[in-house]
């Protein structure tokens, strides 16, 4: 696992595996690599917008089908 320099908390700490398994899976997907010392300042900004916008539309996607599941 990576090691997380952002100041930002995760809300429900258990799910910080699984974000970061869909940050790789996700980077694989676009074909953007990951630095594997966890330091992002030498990736370009427009891979790291592509990769935190597309991780964004995911987690809106796994919430949307959430909700419309609870809800029936």
């Amino acid at each position: 696992m990576s090691q997380n320099r952002s100041s930002n908390q995760l809300v429900v700490p258990q799910a910080n595996a699984a974000l970061d398994q869909m940050k790789y899976e996700v980077a694989q997907e676009l074909g953007i690599s990951i630095p594997q010392d966890g330091y992002y300042g030498n990736m370009a900004t427009r891979d790291a917008g592509s990769l935190g916008g597309y991780i964004t539309r995911k987690l809106v996607q796994i919430a949307e089908q959430s909700l419309a599941g609870q809800y029936k």
